[in-house]
Parts: C-alpha cells; sequence; structure tokens
C-alpha cells in the first residue's frame, strides 16, 4: 500500500462518521421542522399560530410603556404564571419574581433609585411564534440610594439589555433578562 493510498484511507475514516453526523443533524432538523404529525403536535402549532395572531407589537409596545412607569398595563399583558430568568445584582436568578404582582413591585424597586428611567428599542422587536425579543437602551438620573454606589445623586445613567419573551394566550409568561450590568454600575461608581 502506497503513502497516499493510506492517507485517503486515514481521511476518509475521518470524514465519514463527521457526514454522517452532519447527515443525522439535518434529518433531526429536517423532522423538526415538518407539519405536525400527533395530535398534540397539531395543538401546539395551533396554539402558537393563534397566539401569532394575538398582535405581539401591540404586546411588545404596552411590555415597553411597563418599564416606563405605566403599572396598570401589567394585568393585561402580564399572566398569573410569569417568571422571570436573570441574573439579578442581588445576587438572585429572578425566580422569585412571579406574576403581574411581583413583575410590578420590581420595577417599582428599579425605578425607585432611577425615576425617570426611560426604555427605548435600539432595534425593531423579532418575533418568531410565541417568542419576542427586543434590544433596548435605558436612560435616567440616579436618585441615591443604590447600595455601593459612590456616584452623586442626579449622575446620568445609560446602560443596555435585550429582553426576550415567551407568549401564551395573549400575555407575556416567561421573560429572560440579559442587561449590561457593568456598563451601569461603573457610572453608579459602585465597583
Amino acid at each position: 500500500m502506497t503513502a497516499t493510498h493510506t492517507t485517503r484511507r486515514y481521511r476518509a475514516r475521518l470524514l465519514i462518521p463527521a457526514a454522517i453526523a452532519a447527515l443525522a443533524l439535518t434529518s433531526t432538523s429536517a423532522v423538526a421542522h415538518t407539519s405536525p404529525t400527533t395530535a398534540a403536535d397539531r395543538t401546539v402549532a395551533a396554539q402558537d399560530h393563534r397566539e401569532g395572531a394575538k398582535k405581539p407589537k401591540a404586546m411588545l409596545d404596552a411590555w415597553l410603556d411597563l418599564w416606563n412607569g405605566d403599572s396598570a398595563r401589567a394585568p393585561g399583558i402580564i399572566s398569573p404564571d410569569f417568571r422571570v430568568h436573570a441574573a439579578l445584582l442581588d445576587g438572585g436568578d429572578g425566580s422569585s419574581i412571579r406574576g403581574v404582582d411581583g413583575l410590578v413591585a420590581w420595577i417599582g424597586q428599579t425605578r425607585a433609585a432611577f425615576p425617570d428611567l426611560r426604555f427605548t428599542l435600539q432595534v425593531d422587536p423579532l418575533v418568531d411564534g410565541r417568542y419576542a425579543s427586543v434590544r433596548w437602551t435605558a436612560t435616567g438620573t440616579y436618585a441615591g440610594g443604590f447600595p455601593g454606589a459612590r456616584a452623586e445623586p442626579g449622575t446620568r445613567v445609560t446602560f443596555t439589555g435585550t429582553d426576550t419573551l415567551r407568549m401564551r394566550d395573549g400575555k407575556f409568561v416567561e421573560y429572560w433578562l440579559n442587561s449590561d450590568t457593568l456598563q451601569l454600575l461603573t457610572q453608579l461608581q459602585a465597583l
């Protein structure tokens, strides 16, 4: 056997498993994107379609209004089953924030340190079935009282983040927050 023939056999042994894995992945993806085949799959697909028809844009506008201080919007867009996934400044994971009351209280605590906090969208929302994502910028004036902050009250702060929300039955039921807390803590001189 020549060295060239041995090299080709070695390469084939490496490429064949990779090709099989790629084929398996493609097959799995293709199955995942086909029409629902079971009654349960059809029910979920129908639910996704109904939720998509509930005007996610209006829900996201109300979400932004809620964070900008209009807590009256919360019952119309937040499910009683609502839960949060976030790395909080107090070290928590957000799991203690539940339902309308939990979210409104959390927003109130945030706004107590920044009473004029204003959220604006940086990018148009992305909506895919029951999920929506928005990229935002928050700007406000620090009022004091933030643990460990050395910034003077009256300091203007700006920070960014991304909200990803899951919708069900015309309400938000789950929320993943990714905000630039390093940017915020630096401006508050809390580091």
